[in-house]
């Protein structure tokens, strides 16, 4: 046994990721940016905005709503994929204080400015909250997935995956920094580009917009979610006679459940 195979597994970092959608001329497009050809993990591929969950995360309960019943787990993943959309694509799910609707394009401008101490972890949500006296909309997200990195891995992220409607006139920008493109893309075309060559788009995010192309509209998107038994995904490996094979449960729902190894 190699010393590889020796080691403790790594333990997941909870993570959040949001599949921001709206609907185009042609139907449903998804929001996705390319990773920094610098950052260590999906390096150069094209992926939903997300990423690790911060302590602090939970930390804003009374400064959120929908979150009747969650525990500080599911609120800090709520929260982290709300913050994470906001430093990555400019998108903010949030209202004052004092109103029943979402921010505007025109307030949102003026918040820009702090996306990036958000994201260097100079400033906490907490923080930003205060200052502008926000409320995090959670009810607009709804759980579309969950995914745990396998255990071979020397990182591993417990990762789950929301859908959110994006508002008309939040301007959606990558961050130039974890992030150096992004597009809206028909959740079709990114397989096709994939496929092509053109796009590199990892394991589960194949898998996700596969699942996401099922659906015609941003709507009927999160109607399919809010119907279906979300089933956690831990990939592991089978070496089999004609090859190594990576599988997932099929009961999670994916169009395919193993798959052959290069």
């Amino acid at each position: 046994m190699s010393d590889r195979e020796k080691r403790i597994p790594a333990t997941p970092v909870p993570a959040a990721t949001i599949l921001m959608l709206r609907d185009g001329d042609k139907g449903l497009e998804v929001f996705m940016v390319v990773r920094h050809h610098q950052i260590d993990f999906a390096s150069g591929a094209l992926v939903f905005p997300g990423g690790k969950v911060a302590s602090s995360d939970a930390d804003v309960r009374s400064q959120c709503t929908g979150v009747d019943g969650l525990d500080d787990g599911e609120l800090g993943l709520r929260v982290g994929a709300i913050r994470e959309a906001f430093e990555e694509c400019g998108i903010l799910l949030a209202r004052p204080a004092d109103s029943s609707e979402l921010i505007d394009g025109k307030r949102l401008e003026g918040l820009e400015h702090y996306r990036k101490p958000l994201a260097d972890g100079d400033m906490t949500i907490k923080e930003f909250l205060d200052a502008e006296n926000l409320i995090l909309a959670c009810e607009t997200l709804h759980h579309f997935a969950h995914w745990v990195t396998p255990m071979m891995m020397p990182k591993r992220f417990d990762t789950h995956f929301y859908l959110a409607l994006a508002p008309d006139d939040h301007l959606a920008l990558h961050d130039g920094h974890e992030s150096v493109d992004s597009i809206w893309i028909d959740p079709q075309q990114a397989l096709d580009e994939a496929a092509a060559g053109t796009r590199t788009v990892i394991f589960p995010t194949r898998l996700n917009i596969e699942l996401l192309a099922q659906s015609k509209s941003s709507a009927s998107a999160i109607e399919d979610t809010d119907n279906r038994t979300i089933v956690s995904v831990e990939p592991w490996v089978e070496s089999r006679e004609d090859g190594k094979f990576l599988c997932i449960p099929k009961e999670a729902g994916y169009l395919i459940s193993e798959e052959k190894m290069p």
